[in-house]
């Protein structure tokens, strides 16, 4: 019998697990600015792309970064940056472009303290809404946060994945606290993880439509180059890209951004639910917030508590039916976070009011993180 080989565990860093899962996913080209929480990402990029045939390149600011991205995925590459809150905000026109000519590619958002400069090597989880709304008009989001090394590997393969295959920008969460601890993880076995990449056309190029009509919303994709002629713009267009104002080309393009969403939030959406079969009382938390949430769980499971946890890793689109699913019955609901209330305004706008069930907000956005004790603390208000 052949021995099987033993696989060791690594100390890995947040945001070098990012630049890895990247480069496992296939990314090619990262074009960014050094910002503080994120800045090593584009360092271990700058170090190993040119290493793989892929292409690294430093532009003078975050909106030409964003640029630079979405040129790149325009000529074939799977494309991303990484930034944080301010440079975050700089990129939301870029975002939006990305998102409405269909140009799949990844912006990882290292979250710190806001607003303005705020506090630069402490966490936050106050840009939740931003990838949601930040870029003006109705463009839908993707967006998806680990709260673990290893979870920030397997996270940003997926969020690649999901570019690609979905043709949109998506965005990856992290935070100054999450993306710089070190954790010992043992990273997947590539060849049993899916890669996925862009569809290609089959059609002759005379027949090549960039923006066809398709029921699954999923079209192929040519890169500039291949002899398919299309084009590219931000203003409202039709089939092949050249602007239009004919209210029902604006709509089926409109339609065709959101319900490729929409349409499958079966595939898109993940949560992890921790002893909530018999829950009474749950938690809703995220990212960094959510490991002092499960701390929680188990030290109270452990005294005969009913507590379980609802962590979403994909909070765009938001996990409706499944707060539904695992929050309408339960007595009370406690939700820490590192803002003001942008997951708990979510919550509330799915779950209603109802008056046998109160929901508590645990909030900071000092710079420090939530810890277990207050967590538990605010499970007093629900008695």
């Amino acid at each position: 019998m052949a021995k099987k080989k033993k696989v060791k565990a690594v100390l890995m860093q947040g945001n070098e697990a990012i630049s890895y899962g990247a480069l496992a996913a296939g990314v090619n080209f990262f074009g960014g600015y050094p910002i503080t929480p994120s800045t090593e990402v584009a360092e271990i990029m700058a170090r190993e792309l040119p290493k793989r045939g892929g292409k690294f390149i430093q532009m003078e600011d975050e909106i030409a970064s964003i640029a630079s991205v979405v040129g790149a995925s325009l000529a074939g590459a799977k494309a991303m940056t990484a930034t944080s809150g301010p440079g975050f905000s700089l990129m939301q026109e870029g975002i939006g472009f990305a998102k409405m000519i269909e140009a799949p590619c990844v912006v990882v958002n290292v979250m710190r303290g806001g607003p303005s400069t705020g506090l630069p090597t402490d966490p936050s989880q106050s840009d939740i809404m931003q990838a949601r709304w930040g870029s003006h008009g109705d463009a839908p989001a993707i967006a998806l946060y680990p709260d673990s090394v290893l979870e920030s590997y397997e996270l940003t393969i997926r969020a690649v994945n999901l570019a690609e295959k979905y043709r949109t920008c998506v965005t990856l969460f992290s935070d100054a606290c999450l993306g710089h601890m070190r954790e010992p993880v043992v990273l997947p076995d590539l060849s049993q993880v899916k890669i996925i990449h862009r569809i290609q056309p089959t059609l002759p190029p005379e027949w090549y439509k960039h923006y066809p009509e398709n029921p699954k919303y999923i079209s192929p994709l040519a890169s500039f180059g291949e002899g398919y002629r299309f084009h590219v713009t931000g203003l409202a267009h039709d089939a092949h890209g050249f602007p239009t104002t004919r209210p029902d080309e604006v709509a089926r393009m409109m339609d065709n951004l959101r319900n490729k969403i929409v349409h499958h939030t079966d595939d898109l959406v993940q949560v992890e639910a921790i002893a909530m079969e018999d829950a009474r009382i749950a938690i809703f938390a995220a990212g960094i917030t959510a490991r002092a949430a499960k701390k929680v769980v188990v030290a109270l499971r452990a005294k005969g508590k009913k507590v379980g946890l609802l962590r979403p890793l994909t909070i765009w689109p938001f996990p409706d039916e499944l707060v539904k699913q695992y929050l309408s019955d339960v007595k009370g609901i406690i939700v820490p976070e590192l803002n003001q209330g942008q997951l708990s305004l979510e919550l509330k706008r799915v779950l209603g009011h109802r008056k046998t069930r109160k929901i508590v907000e645990v909030q900071k956005n000092t710079g420090e993180l939530i810890t277990p004790q207050e967590i538990i603390n605010a499970m007093k208000e629900v008695h």
